[in-house]
């Protein structure tokens, strides 16, 4: 089995990356494989609509976009790690995130999804709902734990000082897991759920 953790930090070896690397150590013990890249200090641009990608199956602009899409098909699961600007995710996270998901035409159902967020004081539980949003429009179970998957720091080294936050992200890895593997089960005893997506109403009248 195979996870995708994303670092939505600029700073390579600061809170997030810590956190990634506590979850990817539980996931590695239990048998899954995972690949963690940076995109924090990466030039992403937003998505501008053009609608190009449901022609062509990747995104107009090629860049880490395109790249990661086809690692997204692979995997069985998805982690974005994101600190906290002004009570919301990086905006290159944003990007990122938006684009990935409207552009990858894979199938995401089923798929698992967690986040991690990281601040200094406040803005996690804001930025924690934001980024779930995408799991949710996707058909993927989120990932719980026994707190928001938070840790709370300004270095990489304040975030192991956090207990809690490592106990939640280590917690949150080992639900991963389960899930990962009960859906894998799942799938093989029982099959896919079988879900229609064809009615769109518009709201405007």
């Amino acid at each position: 089995m195979k996870a995708l953790l994303i670092n939505g930090s600029p700073d390579p070896k600061g809170c997030i990356a810590t956190a990634l690397s506590l979850a990817s150590e539980v996931l590695n013990k239990e048998g899954v494989e995972t690949e963690i890249i940076h995109i924090g200090n990466k030039d992403i641009r937003g998505c501008i609509g053009c609608r190009s990608c449901k022609k062509t199956g990747k995104c107009v602009f090629n860049d880490l976009v395109n790249e990661v899409s086809p690692k997204l098909a692979e995997a069985d699961g998805i982690v974005v790690g994101s600190p906290v600007y002004f009570g919301t995710p990086n905006g290159t996270v944003l990007s990122f995130m938006q684009r990935l998901f409207y552009s990858c035409g894979c199938d995401l159902h089923m798929k698992v999804g967690a986040s991690i967020v990281s601040c200094r004081r406040g803005g996690n539980s804001a930025t924690f709902e934001t980024l779930n949003q995408f799991y949710g429009i996707s058909g993927m179970p989120v990932v719980p734990s026994t707190y928001w998957n938070d840790v709370h720091g300004y270095t990489g080294e304040d975030a192991l000082t956090d207990a809690e936050g490592v106990e939640t992200v280590r917690n949150m890895a080992t639900n991963m897991v389960f899930l990962m593997k009960s859906i894998q089960a799942g799938k093989e005893q029982f099959g896919k759920p079988d879900v229609k997506h064809t009615k769109f109403t518009n709201f405007i009248r």
